[in-house]
């Protein structure tokens, strides 16, 4: 190629190599493009599915009320409580307990794990409580259970401290954590349990006689 052609050869091989540029620019941007909108509708599709697995405040009044065989007027008082400090939760369990303390406590309980979408399951409680109790207690127990997301997690020892509990419309209400797991008992009973009550609850498969 004559040295006079060179000077136009190497504009155009420029204006190509620009355009060929841009191009492969406006193709990554697309497929960013799509893998953030794929990436948005993958969390609003979680979000969705997570929003459909907790229960209402509603569906827990009418479980509660129920279950404890109290007016929902009642119940509400006590869940509206539960559900402005902790939202909605992803299960629930039903069941009933006997426990008692003369310095040291004991409580047992058995009953069923509710979850939206799955087959009710039956678990166990057991645990110690030490501190300054007084009277002892056979009640009904209507557990809320937060961010559980799989049932083996309840499976543990979840501590609390008890005599921080709250009573409303004849509801004993106090909170027990285990990493990112919260429960809220929610009791009605005979009996009498107050004063500051430092204890814990172990979740277990199957009945067990021992508290610790």
């Amino acid at each position: 190629m004559p040295l006079r052609f060179l000077p136009a050869a190497f504009a155009a091989l420029t204006v190509l190599f620009s355009a060929a540029s841009q191009a492969q620019a406006q193709t990554d941007n697309h497929a960013y493009d799509n893998q953030n909108y794929d990436n948005r509708a993958r969390n609003q599709a979680n979000d969705q599915e997570s929003a459909s697995d907790k229960f209402t405040q509603n569906e827990i009044v009418q479980a509660a009320s129920g279950f404890f065989g109290m007016t929902t007027e009642a119940v509400a008082k006590a869940v509206q409580k539960v559900f402005s400090e902790q939202g909605l939760p992803d299960a629930y369990i039903t069941g009933e307990e006997g426990s008692g303390a003369i310095i040291v406590g004991l409580r047992y309980g058995s009953g069923w794990l509710i979850r939206k979408h799955h087959k009710a399951r039956k678990v166990y409680w057991q645990g110690p409580s030490v501190g300054f109790d007084i009277g002892g207690n056979a009640s009904k127990s209507f557990t809320l259970v937060y961010n559980l997301r799989s049932a083996d997690r309840l499976f543990q020892k979840f501590p609390g401290i008890e005599g921080t509990y709250y009573f409303i419309a004849g509801i004993g209400v106090n909170y027990l954590r285990a990493g990112d797991i919260t429960l809220a008992p929610m009791r009605t009973g005979v009996g009498l349990r107050a004063g500051v009550n430092a204890g814990y609850l172990t979740f277990t498969r199957e009945e067990s006689l021992n508290p610790f």
